[in-house]
């Protein structure tokens, strides 16, 4: 039996522990979508799926309440699925297992989920009440948020009739978001024929792993390695010092997550093996004393295999491996006038070279669309020199700040009285989906806020337990104190 079923507040804590069941990697949301429409039957509410596949809810003001305006509970049911090497976690079948460490509640080996699964609770907890008073209120619970907001850009127009949006998707306790980067997914391709691998040469397998990884939006400034940009220094050595050819590449598995792990499979004369063996050593050693106050687990290895019938043709190794260390990766710039916040950033999400096809995943972000046109242009220009094919999906625009909003300083108000501290207005590096909603829904008044959560997106997600009974409370006196229409 699940520990966190047992903490206050108990109407937050059991839902979260039932969605830690219901297997919901982003992609696989048939069961989640079940599992919430089965939820608000149960709760005696209003429930449906929309064309996108979002679940809507609606509750009824409580009596007395129904000049209120409309709250809009917003959310996203699909989880990062991201585990452990040492893991065997199916996250299309399997239940996350919880644990509680001090404060905080992580999961074994695997995300937590808690990224967006306590928005979700929280929402739920509000539709089953039988004694909170509020106006009408909607829950729009999105799918698929995390691999291109798909939900939020095919919401149907004319679906919520809601006044105010609260997205419980933030994640410092006491701050309040008001803001936030867009973003757009640039990939870059290429097909060739392989190359016959020498008959006499040998074959390694290279990993590197042990990196923290990471949110691309939330910690992108923090400078954390990249598993992809480190490995690409290594390949271009031993190309160099060594005579390895590269037969594959992979690492990274999500485009808005910092790639902790990175492998590839190299060819080389059997007479180098040793001295490759040597080199990895030199640059684990090179890697964990660059990022020694950043990064604690780096950890080069190098195993035997058999040697591949095929690898990359040199010359199109070179190029493709020429652009993937020219690409841009990290911060581009910071904001202007708020010089704490990033303003630009690109994540070299993932790369996969194998069977003659080549793919490399870039999320740029940036809260400027010209910023976001310019460093589309630059990463577009380092692929298309290395002769690969330049796509770009899933744009979505940032969110402009509206410091004048009626909500947030509603909220702010409720905070100080009940915590006896201001709170912290905020506006964001990673993507909302507040902005692609108010693309279609532009009269709403929008605030992001929720209980703090750490690392998401990593194996090393958690929750801090103590930031959830504030936010409950604020929530439910939110609701209390929902202005007139």
């Amino acid at each position: 039996m699940s520990e966190i079923k047992n903490l206050e507040p108990k109407v937050i804590w059991k839902n979260f522990d039932l969605l830690t069941q219901v297997p919901r990697p982003s992609g696989h949301l048939e069961r989640i979508q079940q599992f919430l429409l089965d939820f608000g039957k149960q709760a005696g509410v209003e429930a449906f799926k929309d064309p996108a596949g979002n679940i809507v809810m609606r509750k009824p003001a409580t009596p007395g309440m129904e000049n209120r305006k409309g709250i809009i509970l917003q959310a996203h049911m699909d989880m990062v699925p991201q585990k452990t090497p040492e893991s065997n976690h199916n996250f299309e079948t399997d239940p996350i297992q919880t644990w509680i460490d001090g404060d905080w509640v992580k999961a074994r080996n695997t995300t937590l989920g808690a990224d967006n699964g306590m928005g979700v609770a929280a929402i739920m907890a509000v539709m089953e009440s039988t004694d909170m008073k509020h106006g009408p209120i909607e829950a729009l619970i999105t799918a698929d948020e995390e691999t291109g907001m798909y939900g939020a850009n095919d919401l149907p127009e004319g679906e919520l009739q809601g006044d105010i949006l609260l997205n419980l998707d933030s994640e410092t306790w006491g701050k309040f978001v008001i803001g936030s980067a867009g973003g757009i997914d640039v990939t870059a391709t290429l097909g060739y024929k392989e190359a016959a691998t020498d008959s006499e040469d040998a074959a390694v397998k290279v990993t590197l792993k042990g990196l923290r990884g990471g949110h691309s939006g939330l910690e992108i400034h923090e400078g954390r390695a990249n598993a992809n940009k480190l490995m690409a220094h290594f390949v271009r050595d031993v190309i160099e010092t060594e005579e390895a050819r590269l037969a594959s590449w992979h690492g990274g598995n999500m485009r808005n997550a910092i790639p902790f792990k990175a492998e590839v499979v190299l060819t080389l004369p059997k007479e180098n093996v040793e001295s490759l063996k040597q080199a990895a050593k030199e640059w684990e050693e090179e890697f964990v004393d660059e990022y020694k106050t950043i990064e604690s687990g780096i950890e080069m290895t190098v195993e035997d295999v058999a040697t591949p019938a095929t690898e990359m043709p040199e010359e199109i190794q070179d190029n493709v491996l020429d652009a993937i260390l020219a690409c841009h990766n990290g911060v581009l710039r910071m904001i202007p006038v708020y010089p704490d916040v990033v303003e630009t950033s690109s994540n070299l999400a993932i790369i996969d070279i194998e069977d003659g096809k080549a793919a490399i995943k870039i999320l740029a972000r940036s809260s400027r669309e010209d910023m976001k046109s310019q460093i589309v242009t630059q990463l577009a220009s380092c692929f298309s020199m290395a002769g690969m094919k330049v796509e770009t999906a899933g744009s979505y625009g940032g969110w402009d700040p509206n410091p004048d909003s009626e909500i947030l300083h509603k909220l702010l108000g409720i905070y100080k009285e009940l915590n006896g501290e201001e709170g912290i207005i905020q506006v964001d590096h990673a993507g909302l989906e507040c902005s692609v909603i108010l693309g279609k829904y532009p009269h709403l008044d929008v605030v992001s806020l929720g209980p703090t959560m750490r690392s998401p997106h990593t194996t090393s997600e958690r929750c801090f337990i103590p930031s959830i009974a504030p936010f409950w409370a604020l929530l439910k006196t939110a609701l209390e104190r929902t202005p007139e229409k």
